[in-house]
């Protein structure tokens, strides 16, 4: 693996990502049309230019950002070759599987038409737009899942298993956390081996499930939800909390008690948040800061090794964060959201 060669590749690719002055720009910018106008100067020029042969407005720019996310990471795959690296930036691709699964359940669950499911899907990993495509065709949630079933692709295996509960519940979150543990499971076994790449990954992954569990936990106190019906939703994995813990947070009273739970751990950082949120049970504060952090620690992997999957780690996080922010800027475009607060709303890395 020549991972000198791709880790050039890497840092050429990241010379390209959009510094603040560019971001400050396109938060300066007075309304949709005008930002439509400045990413037309930036790499995402061709993907804009396509965009407004079809769209206007927000729609412009989310199909500009879905088209250049895909093409760059159909790009990196094709550069990266048939190794260890493919490996690697597959199991961060396949993130987009997940979330493009859990789109097409809810939007199958509440009914929304098939052209609004399929204007929010990103067909990056395994599913390309043709599978989706025919997914979001579906008539309900048993008949997306029958059809991956049939189409023996993995993400139904957790999903025939949890469907009986959720037929019994009708709560979709029993089959979207189906998924995240299959997904994160599947990863962290693809990752097991002592050496530097794989405990890199390892421990990227960790950090994301502890994320992902810190939120269920907080939202579980927050609605008052019983312990044992909570911890169903809980995942493996975490860098910080074992089962067992969070478990015991899910018996906390408030979510302040749990935010005192966690200061001795790397998620301390969650202490800095304003009292008047915490008490609000403002949970959507508190999780922006949870993704700040997880994008920090993702790009932070510039700094590794040169010789390793570190510049795909750090570039991956780099690239998601970048087109969050442009996704950031142009919702608020549409909700005259006061430019001196904007700002505070994007992850500078």
């Amino acid at each position: 693996m020549d991972w000198g060669y791709i880790n050039a590749r890497m840092r050429g690719m990241k010379s390209r990502l959009l510094d603040h002055r560019t971001l400050d720009n396109l938060i300066l910018q007075p309304d949709l049309d005008s930002l439509i106008g400045e990413l037309e100067k930036t790499p995402y020029r061709d993907d804009i230019i396509e965009a407004r042969g079809r769209y206007t407005g927000i729609s412009c720019i989310e199909y500009a950002l879905r088209k250049n996310f895909v093409r760059t990471f159909r790009k990196i795959l094709a550069f990266a070759g048939k190794e260890e690296a493919e490996q690697f930036i597959r199991i961060f691709l396949h993130r987009w599987d997940v979330q493009n699964i859990k789109t097409i359940l809810r939007g199958k669950n509440i009914h929304v038409t098939n052209e609004e499911i399929l204007d929010c899907l990103v067909p990056v990993g395994e599913l390309d737009e043709v599978t989706l495509t025919e997914l979001v065709r579906q008539q309900d949630p048993k008949a997306v899942i029958d059809l991956l079933g049939t189409w023996r692709i993995p993400w139904a295996k957790p999903l025939t298993t949890a469907f009986p509960e959720f037929a019994r519940s009708g709560d979709l979150g029993t089959l979207e956390c189906a998924l995240d543990r299959y997904y994160y499971g599947e990863a962290l076994r693809a990752v097991k081996a002592p050496d530097a790449n794989h405990t890199m990954i390892r421990n990227i992954l960790s950090i994301e499930i502890d994320v992902v569990n810190i939120k269920t936990v907080l939202r579980m106190i927050r609605d008052h939800v019983d312990p044992e019906e909570a911890k169903k939703f809980l995942l493996a994995g975490g860098s910080e909390f074992d089962l067992k813990n969070l478990v015991r947070m899910l018996t906390l009273n408030t979510i302040d008690d749990a935010l005192v739970q966690m200061s001795a751990s790397r998620y301390r950082i969650l202490s800095g948040i304003p009292e008047a949120a915490v008490k609000a049970q403002k949970i959507s504060v508190i999780e922006k800061e949870l993704e700040r952090y997880l994008v920090m620690q993702g790009t932070k992997a510039f700094r590794g090794d040169p010789l390793s999957v570190a510049s795909l780690i750090g570039y991956f996080w780099a690239k998601y964060n970048e087109i969050t922010n442009i996704r950031v800027i142009s919702r608020c475009k549409t909700a005259d959201f006061p430019v001196e607060h904007l700002r505070e709303e994007l992850v500078y890395v």
